[in-house]
């Protein structure tokens, strides 16, 4: 027979009852410890003198059963399905049954202020994770299509959600989930609600709504993996538990927090008389300003009415002509005297042309001597002896012939 587990094969198995005795003898060998959990079932005999509970884990879908002698059962206050205790035991294997069990020496039950400190460290480590910080927080929708609804069973957060939810805006629809709000199978009841309607696209926002109770009642809603449940959302989460004295670190990890479940309604709709008096009054702001300001401008049309130019069109056009005519008759001045000096320079210039011309010059006596092809004769030795020249004087012009030099008379000057 093989001795270890790693040995046995097809050929060389070991027997069931082997493998239960390997079994008790690994775990007999198990020392005592502390666990931490969740009554959920407490089940006590009359005569018997074991009395047996189921614990189970408040993170997690997980439970031991748990056996405890009655004596030591008497000797603690009276527990309660869905109470949290701490218990010492040691892990025990029924062969017979193959079944593992808790043998518990004492039990004791967690106290208000050792919870309420617990969830105070889990509120900091939540926090400086960043779960708290109003940056990651969403705004809730003005009007949602569909609103789910988390709620207890036949619970009285319900009626007040949807009743007054309703009453503000006749058209909402609601997605309600119907589970477990308190006890040991709270935190995965809500986590499932939780999911599928977050599953649904036309679901906008959820409430998450429970009645007020005491400190334990309300742990579910403190619970680590609903928070994280929540905050890992896509959809807006509102939490409405409790009253406004009651503060589970939901209120913080949620987008929107709301002081009772009638609260929750008027966070996720608006009030349609509220609103319709608002568009009213909208209106009315818009019709009055609209008047004011027609009357405004029925004003300034009037005053524009009122001026001289427009009571008399014809002034305007009056006082423009009168301009006009008088830069006309400022350009024909202008024009008028600049031809006129244009006119007596050219007739200056004229007399200055008549006084140096050939002409004057003729006319005082003189003559032009010219040779048969035009040259002027400026000097006599030029000449041939019967040479014909063409005389020009001031009465006319006539022919000459050269006949032979004349002598030269010297001029005197005076």
């Amino acid at each position: 027979m093989p001795e270890r587990a790693a040995d046995t094969s097809a050929e060389h198995p070991w027997p069931v009852r082997l493998l239960s005795m390997k079994v008790g003898d690994y775990i007999e060998r198990m020392s005592v410890c502390w666990v931490e959990g969740q009554v959920v079932q407490l089940t006590r005999r009359p005569g018997a003198g074991t009395a047996y509970l189921t614990l189970r884990d408040t993170d997690v879908d997980l439970s031991f059963s748990v056996a405890i002698r009655v004596t030591a059962l008497d000797a603690m206050p009276p527990l309660q399905p869905g109470a949290r205790v701490v218990t010492q035991v040691k892990p025990a294997f029924w062969g017979q049954r193959g079944s593992l069990v808790l043998d518990a020496r004492q039990i004791r039950p967690v106290g208000v202020g050792e919870l309420l400190a617990r969830l105070e460290a889990l509120k900091v480590t939540l926090g400086a994770e960043g779960l708290f910080d109003p940056d990651r927080k969403r705004a809730l929708p003005f009007v949602p299509r569909r609103v789910g609804l988390v709620c207890g069973r036949a619970s009285a957060a319900e009626k007040d959600v949807v009743e007054n939810a309703r009453r503000r805006w006749p058209a909402v629809a609601f997605a309600v989930e119907q589970v477990a709000v308190q006890g040991p199978t709270a935190v995965t009841e809500v986590m499932a609600a939780l999911a599928r309607l977050d599953a649904l696209p036309e679901v906008d926002v959820i409430v998450i709504a429970r009645g007020g109770g005491n400190v334990e009642d309300l742990l579910p809603f403190s619970n680590e993996a609903l928070l994280r449940a929540v905050a890992a959302a896509g959809t807006p989460v509102v939490s409405a538990i409790g009253h406004d004295v009651d503060t589970p670190l939901l209120d913080f990890v949620a987008d929107a927090r709301a002081s009772t479940p009638t609260h929750a309604a008027a966070l996720v709709v608006p009030d349609a008389r509220a609103e319709y008096a608002a568009v009213l009054a909208l209106r009315s702001r818009a019709r009055g300003a609209l008047t004011r300001r027609l009357e405004q401008e029925r004003a300034r049309l009037e005053q524009v009415r009122s001026r001289p130019v427009m009571a008399d069109p014809g002034a305007f056009v009056r006082a423009q002509r009168d301009v006009v005519t008088g830069l006309r008759g400022r350009a024909r001045w202008r024009a008028e005297a600049g031809v006129t000096r244009a006119r007596e320079r050219c007739a200056h210039l004229r007399q200055q042309l008549r006084v140096l011309s050939p002409q004057a010059t003729v006319e005082r006596g003189y003559a032009i001597v010219t040779q048969r092809d035009g040259a002027l004769v400026r000097d006599p030795a030029v000449l041939a002896p019967d040479e014909l020249l063409r005389v020009q004087v001031a009465g006319g012009d006539f022919g000459v012939q050269v006949v032979g030099a004349l002598p030269h008379t010297p001029t005197h000057s005076r």
